[in-house]
């Protein structure tokens, strides 16, 4: 990356996703955190449909695949890392997940619901993969990000009064017992795509560059099965 000037420091609750999904890989948000409990929950306002509305299931999932960075990255002066260890250390290990800018991944945080889990996935990495659990705390509600102008992720054209982005409060669970790779869950893709397993339509894999991502009960399942197995 370029030198950029010195990273400002996040605000305690924040998290950030991997990063506006429409520009970059799907990788890991950002957060800057912003205290929780204080904003109320949005509707769907202007829902944009992508190319992967269509294809990446649909709303009504219990289980979501989360990506954010685990290593520095400066964007408009801010530091754009968060990682599992980041969210574990956050006071009440919460955090809010903001810094979503694409409309599907948009609409999947706002179909999320209390308690529902997450895998927290680590990428734009050495090695991407999956690196814990997390869940829901708090359902959608206004990202405040989308109006702080020295904020990466400042969108002029999104009104308070009707408010374009959402984020979710996430809380930590555990880390996974094995740290699950990016190339282990592309095998097992791969060899579920000839043999019909859960991880056949993995949206990982087929809509990669969405930061927040629905998961099958069969996919959610099938990768805490590989914990108790050696890598392959």
């Amino acid at each position: 990356m370029e030198t950029m000037p010195n990273p400002r420091k996040r605000r305690a609750g924040t998290a950030r996703a991997a990063g506006p999904d429409s520009k970059r890989p799907a990788g890991k948000r950002t957060k800057t955190r912003k205290p929780t409990g204080t904003s109320t929950r949005v509707g769907d306002s202007s829902p944009e449909k992508t190319s992967a509305s269509k294809n990446c299931g649909n709303n009504q999932s219990s289980y979501w695949l989360m990506k954010s960075e685990p290593q520095s990255r400066i964007e408009k002066g801010v530091d754009v890392k968060f990682s599992i260890e980041d969210l574990k250390a956050e006071p009440k290990q919460t955090a809010c997940w903001d810094g979503v800018r694409n409309y599907q991944a948009r609409n999947f945080l706002r179909a999320m619901k209390l308690e529902q889990k997450a895998f927290f996935y680590h990428s734009n990495c050495k090695e991407p993969g999956i690196a814990g659990l997390v869940k829901i705390v708090k359902e959608a509600y206004p990202d405040h990000t989308q109006f702080e102008k020295n904020n990466p992720y400042y969108d002029p054209s999104s009104k308070e009064d009707n408010p374009k982005w959402s984020m979710v409060d996430v809380q930590f669970v555990r880390l996974m017992k094995r740290y699950i790779t990016l190339t282990e869950l592309k095998a097992n893709h791969q060899a579920h795509k000839a043999t019909g397993g859960p991880l056949k339509n993995m949206a990982l894999f087929t809509h990669p560059r969405l930061s927040v991502q629905p998961l099958t009960p069969e996919e959610f399942e099938f990768i805490l099965s590989l914990e108790e197995k050696e890598p392959s």
